[in-house]
């Protein structure tokens, strides 16, 4: 079993930056790709992020150009550089890893961390 661990959430004010990092850990077989998402009460949750294991990078467009994925395959950890965050970039972000296991993937996913952007 593969579990995921956040950390780096906080409260920060707009412009401010913040730094979450995500390890997992367990019988991981082969990361097909890793990211984040993030979640606001009574909305879905929206992929924020992730990187395949080739380097390949997807953002979503309101946070291109202040956020920043990256990822260590030899630490199976993930961070996301968040800089010039505003108000909206508010919400519960989930590291979430996708293991590629014979041909199935296998969806994981952390508890999730607190990001507030508040003066």
């Amino acid at each position: 079993q593969v579990q995921l661990k956040e950390s780096g959430g906080g409260l920060v004010q707009p412009g401010g930056s913040l730094r979450l990092s995500c390890i997992a850990s367990g019988s991981i077989f082969a990361i097909n790709r890793m990211g984040w998402y993030r979640q606001t009460p009574g909305n879905e949750r929206e992929l924020v992020a992730n990187i395949r294991s080739g380097g390949e990078t997807y953002y979503l467009n309101s946070v291109k150009g202040r956020f920043t994925i990256s990822a260590d395959n030899a630490k199976n950890t993930v961070d996301l550089q968040m800089n010039g965050l505003k108000p909206e970039d508010t919400a519960v972000y989930y590291c979430n890893l996708l293991e590629e296991r014979w041909g199935t993937l296998y969806d994981y996913w952390g508890r999730g961390t607190q990001v507030t952007v508040s003066s």
